[in-house]
């Protein structure tokens, strides 16, 4: 039993067991190596290893002693334990509500361990770790752990004011693939060769474009997007997002939550030819022909995925709201604006006061009704029901109109 915390799974055994293909009776995935190391023989011939292996969960993303610490001559397993153990048991749980999910449902318990479970497992792979050695700037296994431990809530606010989309693969006969980095940023300005993706470096979380992507079973996934990006589509990728601190409090809205996006086929693909370009060293699984993307992707259309919006939430069912007052029987109203800035802050409602952002959210609006028709692409609950599946015609009119005069004043 004491070996068993020597050998560290990075990405948890249940989480893979989600991706192995419900016919296979053996339970494997299909594991590939993208840098198989070589090897010299006994006559001095060098050879690569094989790259594709079909095996157990057991040996897919493990490493030993990757989170054990030393003291002198004594070691400690407590960090995959005591700290992963709650963290893996919680988000376990949470991923089975996400995986299911459907309005009006709103557990709050599954949703903040979710956050922190997805937040830990971004730092805890041998690619967050090696990012989060260079952001301390030491080689010390024992402070790097430690900081992992500090810092695990560190994405939980921003991916809280994000827009969340539950989107399907049912339809398609390809599946999600996982990697040894399973929480996936994407940003369509960053493209795989660029500076933002170079080594352990993901484009920042916070960028209005970046997409986070976390596969919740071979046919679900969960998609995060800024609201800054949402209502506005048409500014630089790369800027931060308003108020992009770290650690602080945010508000999420349930009732935002889009589901019931089906998939194509292809746009299946395209996620999956961003998984693993987005992975460090390995991927897997359910079925061998799910790992190579390629074969239909093109790493030159990076920017082009979806026209664009691979990964956008349908616009339409975004409502403008300038602010989130949350009041009790007995006491004073909290206000938070709409990316989680208070009232004696000095750009609370900064986006509000210009109105720039209420009149991009529109225009997109009308652009999206123009590209992907009047079926949306994501429902999301309003008035104690779900979005219409499909615009009326004379809702699919108004939004078109919308994409011709760009802009759209707003009533006062």
């Amino acid at each position: 039993m004491a070996n068993e915390y020597h050998h560290n799974h990075y990405v948890p055994e249940w989480y893979q067991k989600r991706f192995i293909d419900p016919p296979e009776r053996d339970q494997i995935l299909y594991y590939l190596d993208l840098k198989p190391e070589t090897f010299i023989d006994p006559r001095g011939v060098s050879h690569t290893k094989r790259a594709l292996k079909k095996t157990g969960t057991k040996q897919c993303f493990a490493e030993d002693d990757l989170y054990t610490t030393t003291f002198g001559q004594e070691e400690s397993t407590k960090i995959e334990q005591l700290f992963f153990g709650q963290i893996d048991s919680n988000g376990r749980k949470a991923v089975d509500y996400f995986t299911s999910f459907q309005h009006p449902s709103a557990n709050g318990e599954a949703f903040n361990n979710l956050l922190l479970y997805m937040s830990t497992q971004k730092l805890r792979t041998p690619k967050g770790l090696k990012w989060l050695a260079d952001q301390v700037d030491t080689t010390d296994q024992n402070k790097i752990l430690g900081s992992m431990v500090r810092i695990r809530q560190i994405y939980c606010a921003i991916w809280t004011e994000c827009i969340w989309q539950i989107a399907d693969a049912s339809q398609s006969d390809t599946k999600f693939i996982i990697s040894d980095h399973p929480v996936t940023v994407y940003n369509r300005r960053c493209g795989p060769r660029s500076g933002w993706c170079r080594g352990t470096n993901d484009p920042d979380i916070r960028f209005h474009a970046t997409h986070t992507i976390f596969p919740l079973a071979m046919d679900k996934i969960l998609i995060l997007t800024n609201l800054s990006w949402v209502r506005n589509p048409y500014q630089k990728e790369t800027d931060l997002r308003p108020n992009p601190d770290f650690f602080r409090g945010a508000i999420f809205k349930f009732t935002e939550l889009q589901v019931l996006r089906h998939l194509s086929e292809q746009e299946v693909r395209e996620i999956n030819f961003i998984i693993k370009n987005r992975a460090y060293r390995y991927i897997a699984a359910g079925k061998e022909e799910w790992l190579f993307p390629e074969k239909y992707i093109s790493k030159s259309d990076w920017h082009d995925y979806g026209n664009g919006y691979l990964l956008m939430p349908d616009p339409r069912g975004v409502n403008y709201t300038a602010e989130i007052l949350i009041g009790s029987k007995n006491g004073p109203a909290i206000g938070f604006d709409a990316y989680g800035r208070r009232p004696w802050q000095q750009e609370y409602n900064k986006e509000d006061g210009k109105h720039d952002e209420f009149q991009t959210l529109y225009r997109f609006k009308g652009e999206f009704a123009k590209l992907f028709g009047p079926y949306r692409r994501g429902r999301a609950f309003e008035m104690l029901q779900l979005d219409n599946e499909k615009d009326s015609d004379d809702f699919h009119k108004y939004h078109l109109s919308l994409a011709e005069n760009k802009y759209r004043k707003r009533k006062k």
